[in-house]
């Protein structure tokens, strides 16, 4: 029971950053069988003009679903509004960020949505907590597993 392994990032710079992780945890759990969330670190901005921007809380959450790539998305966006997120542009600080990270052995290239994400691979904000909980999910791009990854950054 359960389905396919998923990999979902949470991050929060706006607000009370802990309740925004623990109760978008809540609500990912809620969709995800087995879920389990890693242990929350604090984490400096990343990106063009975040020079100033408030530091982040971060940690990765992962459990087991049959809904498709699409469906999780939808329901990640709609934890997101819940927590008052708004995307004012790119990088702009917000009260919660929920990324799909890993859906199984799935690649998926669409309008809006690709998974594996695309940039996780080079994040030690989403590397380090995904090695904590999953470490031997594998990435079905490089065929790599997030230890081997995380190992490739050290």
């Amino acid at each position: 029971m359960g389905g396919r392994p998923v990999a979902v990032a949470f991050g929060s710079n706006l607000g009370d950053r802990r309740r925004h992780i623990l109760n978008a945890a809540s609500a990912v759990g809620a969709l995800l069988q087995n879920f389990r969330l890693s242990t929350i670190i604090e984490t400096a901005p990343v990106g063009a003009g975040t020079e100033n921007d408030p530091p982040y809380l971060n940690a990765v959450g992962v459990g087991e679903s049959d809904l498709s790539a699409r469906e999780l998305l939808d329901a990640l966006h709609a934890i997101e509004a819940d927590a008052g997120r708004t995307r004012p542009h790119a990088n702009a600080p917000r009260t919660l960020d929920l990324d799909l990270v890993l859906v199984g052995e799935q690649i998926v290239e669409e309008t809006g949505l690709a998974v594996p994400h695309p940039r996780f691979r080079e994040r030690r904000f989403v590397l380090e907590p995904l090695g904590e909980v999953a470490p031997d999910l594998r990435d079905p791009v490089t065929g790599l597993t997030v230890r081997e990854l995380l190992r490739r950054r050290s």
